[in-house]
């Protein structure tokens, strides 16, 4: 059975938005206020998190980038703001969706269910690829797929499940320019929750965490009218 932590300061939604997971077959834990949140996210294992934004004494914002330090799980931030730019600084921060209230809590439920999936696909297409993948070598960039691991002039990086998937696919079809919507269908398949814009986030993660100057990328070029490739 999969578990959930809901970290919601309002008993009400928390204890609906548990009844309508439990009703689904999925093991649910709740936190009342952000420091309880905080304190489960180190202690235990889920398969899934849901973070509302504003919380007593720990933000959503700083439980998502907690667990974004040793975790690969999907994370869905809730909040009452509509807000881009909330948006974009969930997504900057590691979050894989954003849902504003008020929802419907079948919706929710929708969400969790495509998030796991689409999760668990990613990992079993990693396992399917250790067989035959070689390890991809450009400039002070290091991709072992295998292993699943990066290194930047012989320094391990950490990357999401998803921003592995991303580079992987961009460095095994170098120099083609790819649209945000091809990234899109490709790394997160067609069936994906979500838009485009992940897309846009995840490249300006990789950047930070490979590119000495992310103004000038070496490996990750945007293409102006286009998308984005990988430069060899």
């Amino acid at each position: 059975m999969k578990k959930i932590l809901i970290v919601e300061d309002d008993r009400l939604i928390a204890e609906l938005e548990r009844d309508y997971l439990e009703a689904s077959e999925y093991e649910v834990e709740l936190a009342m206020d952000g420091f309880a949140g905080m304190k489960l996210v180190r202690e235990q294992e889920y398969d899934l998190v849901i973070l509302d934004v504003m919380l007593p004494g720990v933000s959503g914002f700083e439980i998502c980038r907690e667990i974004r330090k040793t975790k690969d799980i999907p994370v869905l931030l809730v909040t009452a703001k509509k807000e881009d730019v909330d948006k974009i600084r969930g997504l900057g921060l590691g979050a894989d969706d954003y849902i504003v209230k008020p929802f419907s809590p079948a919706e929710l439920v929708a969400r969790v269910k495509a998030h796991i999936g689409i999760h668990e696909r990613l990992l079993k297409k990693g396992r399917e690829k250790e067989a035959y993948e070689k390890i991809i070598e450009v400039r002070n960039l290091r991709i072992d797929p295998q292993s699943r691991r990066v290194f930047v002039q012989g320094r391990e990086v950490t990357l999401t499940n998803r921003e592995f998937e991303l580079l992987l696919f961009l460095a095994e079809n170098p120099n083609i320019a790819f649209s945000k919507e091809t990234l899109f269908d490709r790394v997160w398949g067609i069936d994906a929750v979500g838009d485009t814009a992940t897309v846009t986030v995840h490249v300006n993660r990789l950047r930070e965490k490979l590119e000495d100057d992310t103004g000038s990328p070496d490996y990750i070029e945007t293409v102006w009218g286009v998308g984005y490739r990988f430069r060899i």
